[in-house]
């Protein structure tokens, strides 16, 4: 198990900026769409993965992330902690084929011990029950600098 510490978040929320967010909503009320926006406003690519939108944010979404043209980074889930294991199941298929994700980042909440497990098996890095918005602002700050 990968000890998650400041240094290593600062690493992953600095070099990593391609983001795909699993679950990312259309409504602007729900965390699922303000915390997609707030990484977007920060010029991240963020790339939607939602099978019931074409379009979320104006970007195109995709039903799966086996289906995303772009490398990503980044794997952010906003779905219950029961669809982990199915998510877990198309990132390592993704990263056989493609070989591009790094981290697996499970939204505040959600948590999947087991498929946790096979992920940070596979190499990557496992962030569990953690608010990736809160994490940023946290350790950069609203506006994106370190204090």
């Amino acid at each position: 198990m990968t000890k998650i510490t400041d240094d290593l978040l600062r690493k992953i929320l600095t070099e990593y900026r391609t983001i795909a967010v699993v679950g990312m909503s259309n409504n602007p009320e729900k965390p699922a769409r303000r915390i997609p926006a707030f990484f977007i406003a920060r010029k991240y690519n963020v790339i939607p993965v939602n099978p019931f939108h074409e379009k979320i944010l104006g970007r195109k979404s995709y039903p799966s992330l086996l289906e995303v043209p772009d490398n990503i980074d980044i794997v952010d889930v906003f779905r219950p902690s029961r669809e982990i294991p199915q998510v877990v199941e198309q990132v390592l298929k993704r990263l056989e084929e493609r070989g591009d994700v790094k981290v697996l980042w499970l939204q505040e909440g959600i948590r999947h011990d087991e498929a946790a497990k096979k992920a940070e098996e596979a190499g990557l890095v496992v962030i569990q029950d953690r608010c990736i918005y809160k994490e940023y602002v946290r350790l950069f700050g609203e506006d994106g600098h370190e204090d």
